[in-house]
């Protein structure tokens, strides 16, 4: 469903310009995945296996973008993945998709607020996680009910604090590796040695294998441009400018501060109840800046949470529009916002509760892989809707010239992506820590196509019995 800038009331609006898209991207992903997770990928893999795991990362992202360009730029829909997977693989995978893309930012949501707990225990060593989960799940559900415009312009700015610190956190970090600024305790930082201190890979290239999911949650909301291309001015023009804008600025981002991560914590000191950040700032002892860094953090996780609300509210709402689930899901108030699909995902917060009271630092990583997995199984739907694209396109008469974007080297772009994808959910059988996403998410799979193929024979017996009725 397309929306044009004259919409009616009830309707979404095309309001999201190249800078919104951009910082909405980038929100998406600057947050809890580069935060937190890169000091547990550290701490199994080894500084050198930290970076080698981020490049692949990095090329797995760039491919997986290439193939959602071609896809937005032709087809701009809000809540787009599962209408290609729905029109080029099946309906059933469709469907499937929608509700993993949910379960990606609802769990995401989750660990989120989780995080933001931890940020919090920073200054309040002896509040509950939980009392701030509740706190911030109640601030993000606001700013997400008032509009979309005022939702992408507020992540606009709160993106932008957030890429200002990390090139401050890569200028300063780099400025300590090579000795410009000392240690707390004067000794010399561990500098570039660090990275191979207990060898390049201490543990064997297994472990790289086993935390690619944790690096592609550190990279998801990336996709984010494709759930908002239907809320966006001029698709054709401004969507391909954000997609190379992004994925070039995101492997720069990542790729540079993980470079700097490896380089000043060791393997040993890196885990997740504490951001490496704050470490590093810790070790340099500079005043206040582990303060300030970790305020940046709280707000850039929050927006990843805000970014996250947004993303699982509009998929409720495109299974509404498609008839999938019942309309009220596709119901806009008078300033086009899906209100109930937001209230249905903002449920996805209660996880972070339940991390709290459990145990937080072992269940924050059960939800990161649970996101994890389910948001690399979209980006596997992405490859092959491309690659199924592409071949309709081709067969159905119309020349490769009438795509406003395509992606480069097809068919090697979506297969190499996706068989990068498929190697990085085989890797979670390999660690206890994550396999959990596994055994929740291959059921959640089984379960979504099982519910499509009884809700499809169930509207099929009542259409029969309706034509009975009518004759």
């Amino acid at each position: 469903m397309q929306q044009d800038s004259s919409s009616a009331p009830g309707e979404f609006k095309r309001t999201m310009k190249a800078r919104h898209l951009v910082m909405l991207s980038l929100g998406g992903v600057i947050g809890t995945g580069l935060f937190f997770n890169t000091g547990y990928i550290i701490s199994t893999t080894g500084a050198a296996g930290t970076l080698l795991a981020y490049l692949i990362g990095a090329l797995v992202v760039w491919l997986v973008m290439l193939s959602l360009g071609e896809l937005s730029v032709a087809m701009p829909e809000t809540g787009a993945f599962h209408v290609y997977a729905a029109r080029y693989l099946s309906p059933a995978t469709g469907y499937t998709v929608a509700w993993l893309y949910w379960l990606t930012w609802t769990v995401a949501l989750g660990s989120s607020l989780t995080a933001a707990g931890f940020c919090m225990q920073y200054w309040f060593p002896q509040s509950p996680v939980w009392v701030w989960c509740l706190i911030f799940c109640l601030t993000i559900f606001l700013l997400n009910v008032v509009s979309s415009r005022f939702f992408a312009e507020g992540e606009f700015w709160f993106s932008l604090v957030k890429v200002l610190t990390i090139l401050a956190f890569i200028v300063l970090g780099g400025a300590a590796m090579f000795g410009f600024i000392p240690m707390q305790d004067g000794s010399p930082a561990p500098g570039l040695h660090n990275l191979t201190a207990h060898g390049w890979l201490p543990h064997g290239t297994l472990p790289i294998l086993m935390t690619m999911v944790a690096v592609n949650f550190a990279f998801s909301g990336t996709e984010l441009i494709g759930i908002a291309a239907g809320e966006t001015e001029d698709p054709q023009k401004v969507l391909p400018l954000a997609i190379r804008t992004t994925v070039i600025r995101l492997i720069l981002f990542f790729v540079g501060t993980v470079f700097v991560l490896a380089a000043l914590i060791p393997m040993d000191q890196a885990g997740i109840v504490k951001s490496p950040f704050v470490l590093v700032f810790e070790k340099i002892g500079l005043p206040y800046a582990a303060d300030i860094i970790n305020f940046v953090i709280l707000t850039a996780i929050l927006s990843a949470a805000n970014s996250g609300l947004y993303a699982s509210g509009r998929m409720l709402w495109s299974l509404g529009n498609s008839g999938t689930l019942p309309r009220r899901f596709a119901r806009l108030t008078t300033r086009g916002i899906p209100l109930f699909a937001i209230c249905i995902s903002m449920l996805g917060g209660l996880l972070a509760l339940a991390s709290a009271v459990i145990a937080p630092d072992t269940v924050f990583v059960a939800l990161s892989a649970i996101s994890g997995f389910a948001v690399v199984a979209v980006w596997l739907s992405i490859c092959a809707s491309h690659y199924a694209f592409r071949r309709h396109h081709l067969r159905s008469g119309k020349k490769l010239e009438s795509l406003v974007f395509r992606a480069p080297w097809f068919p090697l772009t979506p297969i190499l992506g996706f068989v990068l994808c498929l190697l990085a959910c085989i890797g979670l059988a390999f660690d206890p820590a994550q396999r959990i996403a596994l055994w929740c998410g291959l059921p959640f799979v089984a379960c979504c196509y099982a519910a499509y193929y009884l809700t499809e024979r169930v509207k099929k017996s009542h259409s029969a019995e309706g034509k009975k009725d009518a004759a």
